[in-house]
């Protein structure tokens, strides 16, 4: 395969292990195989190729970088590679690992007890166990601290009560890591598929992500037994604001791989598409489209490998993850407008993918932490002053 066509053009190629190049490969061969053949078909019809999870599973995709309990124990920029391949096929896979590995099993692994690992983690890694995460409700998104879920004592158990909104894999999931404030305080509850009050109907007629579940998380007065209370939440918000900086980091990537696929797509079509008796690649302003995807996605690459390395050795800071977040998912966006931009009329069918990627990326610009919140993080630790809190100028 050429250079440009799976565009590498200051050789990052070269700083990849050998078995970091493997798992990216074989994570492209599935993408190729397994998701692009299916994944039109899902969007027109807004469903989630639900045979893809244990395949993913088979892989060891999900909870790559956790050890033990049936995980493959890999590196931060090996799970980078993974979630760079899925995004170049689609978003929503992408966001079902990302929840799977980083917003389900990484806090059972981190604040659960032994039991729980032992309980979930297995299942969850081979994709037998689908997992989602319960902290955005419909008027508490970029405030997670103004949560209105509650948690209330009763004997040894807990009664949950409250509404999560917009919650990837929802309708779908076994297992649902919920956020509800215990006397005040944040704390992370294990709620299960079937608990009595607990259900969780799905968001239709969505025109972004429509190849994965979203879905309302709804508790009237669910049971939660002393045994799913994740003890290690008891840092407060803290805990999910971390699970959400793990999940940050593979979007970091995805969003490159978006970008990737768009690049493809319109360098391919600019260089067949002929208008004046040439190809569309010889005018000048194409080249200069081109140049500009190129050199934006080259930048994200290696903001990308260095912020994996950083997180390898312990460096990686919250706030290093909201630029490369920030940054590489405003890229693939553009890069996608761009691409619809050089196909013409063409753009606007799915016979091509950069539409889909383009509506896909409006959704991830904004969840998990939005763009400007994203600014606003970086630019506290640049200036060491709180933009987004009371008395900031919004």
């Amino acid at each position: 395969m050429s250079l440009y066509e799976q565009p590498d053009f200051y050789l990052i190629e070269d700083l990849l292990t050998d078995k970091e190049r493997m798992v990216r490969d074989t994570v492209r061969d599935f993408v190729d195989g397994e998701v692009l053949p299916v994944i039109e078909r899902h969007n027109r019809e807004g469903t989630f190729p639900m045979e893809l999870v244990p395949k993913m599973g088979q892989l060891g995709m999900f909870g790559c970088y956790l050890d033990g309990y049936g995980c493959a124990g890999t590196g931060d920029v090996t799970y980078g590679l993974i979630c760079q391949e899925l995004e170049r096929g689609d978003s929503g896979i992408r966001s079902m690992l990302s929840v799977q590995t980083s917003l389900v099993m990484w806090p059972i692994y981190v604040y659960g007890t032994e039991e729980q690992k032992q309980r979930w983690l297995p299942g969850l890694a081979k994709g037998e166990l689908i997992g989602c995460y319960g902290l955005t409700e419909p008027d508490h998104g970029s405030d997670p601290g103004g949560m209105r879920t509650t948690a209330r004592r009763d004997g040894s158990d807990y009664i949950l009560n409250g509404t999560k909104m917009w919650i990837t894999n929802g309708s779908i999931a076994d297992v649902a890591v919920v956020y509800a404030k215990l006397d005040g305080q944040v704390r992370g509850f294990l709620v299960e598929k079937g608990m009595p009050g607990f259900s969780a109907p799905q968001i239709k007629n969505k025109f972004s992500l429509r190849a994965s579940v979203t879905s309302e998380l709804v508790l009237d007065n669910v049971r939660v037994p002393k045994e799913n209370y994740l003890p290690g939440t008891e840092i407060g918000l803290r805990a999910p604001l971390m699970c959400l900086t793990q999940a940050r980091y593979g979007i970091a990537w995805g969003g490159i791989g978006a970008a990737m696929a768009c690049y493809d797509e319109a360098l391919r079509y600019a260089k067949h598409r002929r208008q004046f008796g040439r190809p569309i690649a010889s005018f000048q302003l194409v080249q200069r489209k081109l140049t500009w995807m190129l050199t934006e996605i080259t930048k994200g690459q290696l903001l990308a490998y260095r912020l994996g390395r950083m997180k390898e050795q312990g460096q990686a800071k919250h706030y290093h993850i909201s630029m490369a977040k920030m940054n590489n998912v405003e890229v693939g966006l553009k890069c996608a407008r761009m691409t619809r931009d050089i196909l013409g009329a063409a753009g606007i069918c799915d016979d091509f993918t950069c539409g889909r990627h383009l509506t896909n990326l409006e959704s991830v610009y904004t969840y998990e932490g939005t763009h400007d919140i994203h600014i606003l993080i970086v630019g506290e630790a640049a200036t060491g002053i709180p933009a987004y809190a009371s008395g900031g100028t919004g």
